[in-house]
């Protein structure tokens, strides 16, 4: 049997039907070589980008708390030029994003032309945590969905390319990941007890996700849904994917002016 990453647009998704230890019977040192390679390739791929600069790639990584969004930026991004790769963290907004609509500060960090842009958590805070904490009232949220498709219709319209990843994890693993941070004294500094608060919103959060996933699963913006319990499976499916994305897209070098071949420099 196999797991599927993407869901037809349309089709109801349920996140039980998707086991988050999958890993496809892949080997793990053959993956962790495979990622390597994958990552050299992503550099090489993002440098055309940059050179090419007519188009940008926008990556969106959502998931449950410890799922795996920052180890998965230091291990698939890390062959990435950084002058052409800019990380945003989406965390609670600031008095000035309060007084604008809920898209405002997304739109800001949409990367430039010939970037690539990543999105630690993302728009899509604003119909999971605040639908689940009660931020706004139902009838807001609920009308966000399609402002979301409406937005990133804009955003693909106008070059730049959306890729969102879903890093799908247990409650189990969330535990042992916890657990792990307070053990561990050198990243104790990551643990909150607001954390043991967001935990027992599970069943909650869940809910929630499935709708988003559901609701805002486009031909042009798909989610793909990573099994995330094991990290080096979920690099590698993420390496994979963006590799196959950018190769798609196939940057091309500008051509240079005219007659540069006869030059010589003295």
């Amino acid at each position: 049997m196999s797991q599927p990453l993407t869901v037809p647009p349309g089709k109801r998704i349920r996140l039980k039907d998707f086991d988050p230890a999958w890993c496809g019977g892949e080997e793990k040192r053959r993956a962790l070589a495979e990622t390597q390679r994958n990552v050299q390739a992503l550099g090489e791929l993002a440098y055309r980008l940059y050179a090419e600069n007519r188009r940008a790639l926008l990556i969106v990584l959502q998931g449950m708390d410890t799922s795996g969004k920052d180890g998965t930026i230091r291990t698939v991004m890390d062959g990435i030029n950084p002058q052409s790769c800019q990380v945003t963290s989406f965390k609670a907004p600031s008095e000035e994003e309060l007084d604008h609509d809920f898209l405002w500060r997304i739109h800001r960090a949409v990367p430039r032309r010939g970037n690539v842009g990543i999105f630690n958590r993302s728009h899509y805070e604003d119909v999971l945590v605040v639908r689940v904490r009660g931020l706004v009232p139902e009838k807001e949220w609920q009308s966000r969905y399609d402002r979301i498709n409406e937005f990133e219709r804009l955003l693909c319209d106008g070059g730049v390319r959306l890729v969102k990843f879903f890093l799908h994890i247990s409650k189990e693993e969330q535990r042992q990941r916890l657990q792990a941070r307070l053990d561990d004294p050198t990243k104790r500094w990551k643990f909150s007890r607001r954390d043991l608060e967001e935990r027992k919103l599970w069943a909650e959060y869940q809910r929630a996700y499935e709708d988003a996933l559901t609701r805002c699963n486009t031909p042009h913006a798909p989610w793909y849904i990573i099994p995330s319990d094991r990290k080096w499976y979920r690099n590698l499916t993420v390496s994979r994917v963006l590799r196959q994305v950018l190769e798609e897209m196939d940057p091309q070098f500008p051509p240079p002016e005219p007659g540069l071949k006869e030059l010589t420099v003295e």
